[in-house]
């Protein structure tokens, strides 16, 4: 049996209907139920939806063989873990946005505000910039407004929530998309098993998403 983890929300059923596509169906995940594991012991799959935050950990872990979870994910907390394959879907991107009429002359330490602090530090040393990390966990765009911050690092989608409050992309740190990871130990036991998977999700993945 390989167990998947599965992010809950949107991302996530698109990911049960490539591995469904891709022969890995099971039918009761579909039915309006609270239940949170479902298998299908023919196909010999068991699925279960966790926060898309805490994938990683169960993969990490061995609760699951393989999972999703998003490449902002993989590189803010980096889980010791195969990447298998970039499904080209929950497509963003991360970057450092300000106000529009912002503009670092480098003359002083520059206040971040970001939930992706070590994304956030490995990007500014790269710079070698001095920086003041302000970790928030939600609303970060009001950061910058308010002047608890001089800029954010986010993951930005289509943009449109920075320019109704007046704020704008100043550069791109990383694209983000959806990634399916596999347990080290489990994909060493279970090789077969997990390539036939990667095999037939990757005939699923579609490069014009």
């Amino acid at each position: 049996m390989i167990n998947v983890a599965l992010p809950k929300g949107r991302l996530g059923e698109k990911v049960y209907d490539m591995f469904e596509r891709a022969g890995y169906e099971c039918p009761s995940i579909k039915e309006n139920t609270r239940k949170l594991i479902f298998e299908n012991k023919e196909k010999g799959i068991r699925y279960f939806w966790v926060k898309p935050s805490d994938v990683s950990i169960y993969v990490e872990r061995g609760s699951a063989d393989i999972g999703v979870a998003g490449k902002d994910i993989l590189l803010e907390y980096a889980p010791d873990v195969y990447e298998l394959l970039d499904l080209n879907m929950g497509k963003c991107r991360m970057a450092v946005a300000g106000k529009n009429e912002f503009y670092d002359d480098g003359s002083r330490t520059l206040k971040v505000a970001t939930k992706f602090v070590n994304i956030a530090k490995k990007h500014y040393a790269s710079k070698c910039r001095d920086i003041d990390i302000i970790k928030l966990n939600g609303s970060i765009e009001i950061a910058p407004i308010l002047g608890l911050s001089d800029v954010i690092v986010d993951i930005v989608e289509t943009g449109k929530t920075l320019m109704e409050n007046n704020l704008s992309v100043m550069e791109t740190i990383v694209p983000i998309s959806a990634r399916l990871i596999s347990n080290k130990s489990s994909f060493k036991f279970k090789t077969e098993e997990i390539e036939k998977i990667v095999k037939c999700m990757k005939d699923q993945v579609r490069t014009d998403d």
